[in-house]
């Protein structure tokens, strides 16, 4: 199994999925609060006179909690990668090359499915 992974050893693996199953929890939670918040401060204030700054300040919340949905979004579908990873032995390489993404990067980054340099490529891509 780990020589499939990347030469990291069992024990590094399933540590890694512990990590990622509860920073999807996290993530998962995170975003249920957020909404959650949305609508008590719509059930709270409703009824209130509004003013425009009112609305934009509004508007502007709203569009950074969708920002943030968007980001999460991409994160846990990279968790769900990573987890997918591990069943089928091939955590730790990446998806574009198959090469071993270093076990440093893997700690500070359970998800990671690129190489840094594949990552940053992807990313000024966008």
């Amino acid at each position: 199994m780990s020589d499939q992974q990347g030469g990291l050893s069992e024990a590094f693996i399933a540590q890694q999925r512990t990590r990622l199953e509860a920073l999807r929890r996290e993530l998962l939670g995170g975003e249920e609060n957020t909404i959650a918040d949305e609508r008590t401060s719509q059930e709270e204030h409703g009824d209130e006179a509004e003013e425009f700054e009112d609305d934009a300040q509004g508007m502007a919340q709203d569009e950074i909690n969708q920002s943030l949905r968007n980001v999460n979004d991409l994160r846990i579908a990279d968790i769900q990668r990573a987890l997918q990873k591990i069943d089928e032995g091939t955590y730790g390489r990446s998806d574009e090359s198959g090469d071993p993404i270093p076990k440093a990067r893997l700690e500070a980054m359970p998800e990671a499915i690129y190489t840094v340099e594949e990552q940053g490529r992807r990313e000024a891509g966008k």
